[in-house]
């Protein structure tokens, strides 16, 4: 059960750096 755990909160860290990074490089995208 704690590796689903572990994957999900990679993921969400994962998800949350590319949109952070997408909006402080706007024009790349």
């Amino acid at each position: 059960m704690i590796i689903d755990y572990v994957l999900g909160a990679a993921v969400t860290v994962v998800v949350l750096a590319y949109l952070a990074y997408a909006l402080l490089r706007p024009e790349r995208f």
